[in-house]
């Protein structure tokens, strides 16, 4: 009897498998990232979010080239990130795969800000700063130009689970 060596894909698929569980050992908040677009108001769901400067007031989040919302978000000028609170995780689902149009009642529109989810514990309405093409994701800096935050627990993502932080 003699075993097979695994072919190159197998064994990509297989050291992809454990490098996704070895980044599920990070636990990350989620956010909705919503924008306009030529189909109307959308959200896509992220635990990619991070601040970057304070001045000026810059942070960034990742978007999947796979996504079905890449063309959209990718070209957007303007997006609002929405910080979830913990009661939040329909939301998240709901924006995690598919279309991700937003209905009317899901937002709220100010001004010329992107549409405004609630149900968020802090907002961060920002402009296009910069675009960086990394890998199979689009790094998107956004220079936050308004914001909002309240106090109360948020929802979060570990080893493949949504959680909660509660404030200390």
């Amino acid at each position: 009897m003699s075993l097979e060596p695994l072919s190159e894909e197998a064994v990509r698929q297989a050291d992809a498998s454990a490098y996704r569980r070895a980044l599920g050992a990070f636990a990350t908040g989620v956010c909705v990232v919503t924008a306009d677009s030529e189909a109307g108001p959308l959200g896509i769901t992220i635990n990619s979010f991070t601040s970057v400067s304070l001045t000026p007031r810059l942070v960034l989040w990742c978007l999947d080239e796979r996504s079905e919302r890449w063309a959209p978000f990718s070209a957007a000028e303007a997006f609002s990130i929405h910080v979830l609170d913990a009661g939040s995780q329909a939301l998240s689902n709901r924006f995690a795969r598919g279309v991700g149009l937003l209905s009317d009642g899901e937002f709220l529109r100010v001004g010329n800000a992107p549409p405004r989810l609630s149900g968020a514990v802090a907002r961060f309405d920002c402009r296009t700063y910069q675009r960086v093409q990394m890998g199979d994701h689009m790094t998107i800096v956004g220079e936050v130009e308004g914001f909002e935050a309240s106090d109360g627990p948020t929802l979060t993502y570990f080893r493949g689970r949504y959680g909660t932080a509660e404030d200390a």
